[in-house]
């Protein structure tokens, strides 16, 4: 009886466009930020923050980036991986050169970095799209990972190819290097994903957003009420560009600390973010949530029940792994194609007309 909104209404268009109209929605949403910024970390230890926490605030912010260019724009992109890289060798740079500037504005202006050569890399989606611009952007992920791994000004001359990030501390307490503590990198990484989730909702919802429905749709129908493809594809491309950049510089400097680019933002990395907007719903922000959350919590929870408990070998568990996320992805891409998301939204329905039948 708690979730209507018999009685719940709005007086001006501004309440009656937030995000969240019903007060149910508003109060939990507040619930959920303060359990994340004043209970988890009081309470994280080293092995949620870099198992489960960390990875899912990183894995959500690219996942965020990706929905907006795939699920919202309908351009597709399987280049999420090497627009990584260029966040965190943008931001390993940055950090090299600029010792004395914030971890902060460093991973901000990785993240502008990598919009730029994203929009590069969005420009043949003007001319083809669906197979052909999937195959331009996988293109852009083998030839970024060529050029880090051949360019060694990237990796600053280093004898081994990888990047390390240095010491960097925020508000006093260390934030990047062996020496962090596990609610630093948390809230870190928190307060970037909050932050991204918020500018995408209200991007998504407002005129840019319509722009990207529209030529998701239909582009040639787009194009005929107005809506600019060359302004609507690219600012999507750009917008995309600059979640993944940010999300690969965190993954980089706060996360791992060193990578190597062949290993760390492989094709692998894209098909995994695709799978979770995919998994998640495409054109929701809170699939991206939902789906980043599964694909990182699937491996953690098979392999604590598979190998921990059952004392299966490491390898078929991960082979395991891959078959479940496979039979997934054919589940919701024939039984539920807007994923997670849709069931959640259908469960909240079902809640609003309790008892009553549906």
């Amino acid at each position: 009886m708690l979730y209507r909104e018999s009685g719940d209404f709005s007086e001006t268009y501004k309440a009656d466009s937030q995000t969240f109209p019903i007060k149910f929605d508003r109060y939990r949403y507040y619930a959920v930020l303060i359990v994340a910024f004043l209970v988890i970390p009081l309470v994280i230890n080293d092995y949620w923050a870099n198992a489960v926490l960390v990875p899912f605030l990183i894995y959500a912010i690219a996942a965020i980036g990706l929905n907006i260019l795939v699920g919202y724009c309908g351009q597709v992109s399987l280049g999420t991986g090497g627009f990584m890289a260029v966040g965190a060798y943008a931001c390993y740079k940055l950090m090299t050169a600029f010792p004395e500037v914030s971890i902060m504005i460093h991973v901000v202006i990785s993240g502008g970095i990598t919009a730029a050569v994203v929009t590069v890399f969005g420009l043949p989606s003007l001319r083809i799209k669906g197979f052909y611009l999937a195959v331009a952007t996988l293109a852009a992920q083998f030839f970024l990972v060529w050029l880090f791994n051949r360019v060694a000004w990237f990796y600053n001359y280093s004898s081994t190819g990888q990047i390390t990030a240095p010491d960097r501390t925020v508000l006093g307490y260390l934030v990047t290097g062996p020496n962090t503590e596990a609610w630093s990198k948390y809230l870190i990484c928190l307060v970037f994903l909050t932050i991204s989730g918020i500018i995408a909702r209200n991007l998504t919802r407002g005129s840019m957003g319509r722009r990207w429905s529209a030529i998701r749709d239909m582009d040639i129908a787009a194009e005929i009420i107005g809506v600019n493809p060359l302004t609507a594809k690219l600012s999507a491309f750009a917008v995309s560009g600059f979640f993944i950049g940010i999300s690969g510089a965190l993954f980089f400097a706060v996360y791992l600390g060193a990578v190597d680019v062949g290993e760390s933002f492989g094709i692998q990395k894209s098909f995994l973010v695709l799978f979770m907007v995919i998994i998640g719903g495409l054109g929701s922000i809170f699939g991206s949530f939902a789906g980043a959350a599964m694909l990182v919590l699937l491996p953690v929870l098979l392999k604590n029940i598979l190998v921990g408990a059952l004392g299966w070998d490491t390898a078929l568990a991960a082979h395991l792994e891959f078959i479940i996320v496979g039979a997934l992805i054919i589940v919701f891409l024939i039984a539920e194609p807007h994923g997670l998301a849709q069931l959640w939204r259908v469960a909240k329905e079902k809640l609003r007309l309790w008892p009553f039948p549906h």
